[in-house]
């Protein structure tokens, strides 16, 4: 009998984040996301679930950092339960 030596492989860390997308009103949203998924597709079901155009929504981490379409949960280091701050961008001028 041979023995490979070989360690059993680690536990790979949960596939799946919820994340709480919350905006200036205090709305939360919450989303299960893979830690691969491009956050664009979590913008863009936002926009969608709020009635806004996608290209109005912007998110933000914790720490003011803008997030990309092209980030995910794994190169913006989120943890299960984290937040992102969704802005809408006012389109127009003022209403008199």
């Amino acid at each position: 009998m041979s023995d490979h030596g070989e360690a059993p492989a680690p536990k790979p860390e949960s596939e799946q984040l919820n994340i709480k997308v919350k905006d200036a009103d205090g709305n939360e949203v919450f989303f299960k996301v893979k830690r691969q998924t491009r956050l664009s597709k979590l913008k863009r079901a936002y926009a969608e679930r709020m009635g806004k155009p996608e290209n109005a929504v912007r998110f933000i981490t914790a720490d003011g950092s803008r997030v990309g379409d092209d980030d995910t949960a794994e190169t913006l280091g989120l943890e299960d339960q984290d937040e992102i701050d969704a802005m809408v961008e006012q389109l127009g001028g003022c209403a008199l």
